[in-house]
């Protein structure tokens, strides 16, 4: 109960911040909330604060304990064959499961079989959960692999829009942020760690990061393949983000359906480690019971965190779109800036990975420092996205620059901040980037571009978000890099230079 109340107290600074914002622009003529909406929002907020307390608990307690003994387990039977089928059942299985990618494939149905798009992305995830391990257990490095998929992406984006389908581009770089969801991210990441620490070398810190970072790869090339063979364009509808008068009938069928879809995503993991479990894990009784406590609290956490993302905080998101698109373009973005910032924050599945890279790296990257990197890059995102909504211009003038910088990075920092950094990006849009950045930002599109260009325009967003990480973490390790470097010519002129008459001669 301690460590549930010191949770609560983080989440509750956490959410403090996107909370008060909401509230200030409330007091404003800005935007006109009604009571309704303010109650929900209200009630919104508790919940998210009460969620991510619960789910970053029973991370700790349970998905990080389950990856790390999955990895290990597994890597420790010494059949390659054994853990790469297992880990691609697992990728697909979670993936296909993710309610975040369930809302996707309705926004796809108007132009693909939505069911086509869950399995064909489920399939891209688990294939690159397996060149993830293959990475460790070859000791390859990241940067060189990643630099390879990403010219066959840039490749393929070239390709999609000669073909004529231009606006499933954003979607389809949308959906590797999408699939790399809160249930997903600390499992992913425990499992890296378990299997580079029995398989890892030396560079076994390096090898323990990059999982989610491949990963985020296969959902891309899934909708951009798919988008290539397509035929028709998505005419893709603003959904009703009205608030409903029945508040509490509002919380408990959002609930109900969220529930369902939590349950069927976690059973996959919690089936996985029961057969694990029984035939080779062979954990103690009182783990068990431990790691069954941390799956509740998660199950729980997310569930209340969801529903109160999803009902309280996406119709304020779209409302605070439309109106602050009224204002001065100057104070939209800054505007996003700001809301960025804050929304890095709320997001549950940062705080276990700036635990994860914290202790994984001996404290050599930090807590503060992640989060300051974290907070820099996704509030940049946010706020570039703001100007191409402003100005109407296609997200392959961000993504190819964009990445080419992160790739080139890559090439002289340390391999393990590229490592954290691609992860980042997969981490850094969650849930709250779906339900309230998406929004948000598509508010901002209908009322300045209009209902048809919500798919060219808004979405993207998530995209941005995931990629500025790669940059903003990058640039840190160069920095620490340089920093060293010029420390120690320093050091080694102060010797040079030294006066050879201080030097005492103790013979």
């Amino acid at each position: 109960m301690k460590e549930l109340w010191t949770k609560i107290k983080e989440a509750l600074i956490s959410a403090l911040p996107i909370t008060a914002i909401v509230y200030i622009l409330a007091l404003t003529p800005l935007v006109n909330f009604s009571s309704t909406e303010l109650i929900t929002f209200t009630i919104g907020a508790v919940l998210l604060i009460l969620g991510i307390g619960l789910f970053n608990l029973g991370a700790d307690l349970a998905m990080t304990p389950m990856g790390v003994h999955m990895g290990s387990g597994l890597s420790g039977q010494k059949k390659l064959s054994l853990l790469l089928a297992v880990c691609f059942v697992m990728g697909m299985l979670i993936t296909v499961a993710e309610p975040d990618l369930q809302v996707l494939a309705k926004q796809v149905s108007a132009v693909m079989n939505g069911t086509v798009l869950i399995y064909c992305v489920g399939i891209g995830v688990g294939a690159f959960l397996v060149v993830s391990v293959l990475k460790i257990v070859f000791r390859k490095s990241l940067s060189q692999i990643l630099m390879l998929f990403y010219m066959l992406l840039f490749a393929l984006a070239l390709m999609l829009v000669v073909s004529g389908n231009e606006s499933l581009l954003p979607l389809a770089f949308d959906s590797g942020g999408v699939t790399t969801g809160p249930i997903t991210v600390p499992f992913i990441m425990a499992l890296g760690v378990g299997i580079a620490g029995v398989l890892g070398d030396r560079r076994s810190k390096e090898n323990s990061f990059g999982l989610v970072a491949l990963c985020s790869v296969g959902p891309i090339l899934a909708v951009l393949l798919l988008g290539i063979f397509s035929t028709s364009n998505m005419q893709y509808q603003v959904p009703d983000y009205t608030v409903s008068n029945d508040i509490l009938g509002a919380f408990l069928h959002a609930a109900g359906h969220t529930a369902k879809e939590v349950a069927i995503a976690l059973g996959m993991i919690v089936a996985c480690f029961i057969i694990c479990q029984i035939a080779f894990l062979k954990l103690p009784k009182r783990r068990l019971v431990r790691i069954a406590v941390g799956v509740a609290f998660t199950y729980v956490g997310l569930v209340i965190f969801l529903t109160g993302v999803n009902v309280g905080f996406m119709p304020v998101g779209y409302k605070l779109g439309t109106a602050m698109a009224e204002v001065n373009s100057t104070l939209l973005v800054v505007f996003g800036l700001v809301t960025g910032v804050l929304v890095v924050l709320a997001e549950p599945a940062i705080h276990v990975l700036n635990s994860q890279v914290e202790n994984i790296t001996g404290g050599l990257v930090s807590k503060k420092s992640m989060m300051l990197g974290l907070c820099i890059g996704v509030g940049s995102a946010i706020a570039l996205s703001m100007i191409r909504i402003i100005f109407d211009f296609s997200l392959v003038y961000y993504i190819i620059p964009g990445y080419f910088i992160s790739l080139a990075l890559s090439l002289f920092v340390p391999p393990v901040y590229t490592a954290i950094a691609f992860d980042s990006g997969g981490v850094a849009s969650g849930p709250m980037t779906s339900g309230f950045i998406l929004p948000l930002a598509t508010g901002v599109c209908v009322a300045l571009q209009g209902e048809s260009a919500v798919m060219a325009d808004a979405f993207g967003v998530v995209a941005l978000v995931a990629m500025a990480p790669l940059i903003t973490i990058q640039l840190l390790g160069f920095r620490g890099v340089m920093a060293e470097r010029i420390n120690e010519r320093k050091a080694m002129k102060r010797i040079l230079d030294a006066d050879d008459q201080q030097i005492i001669n103790f013979m």
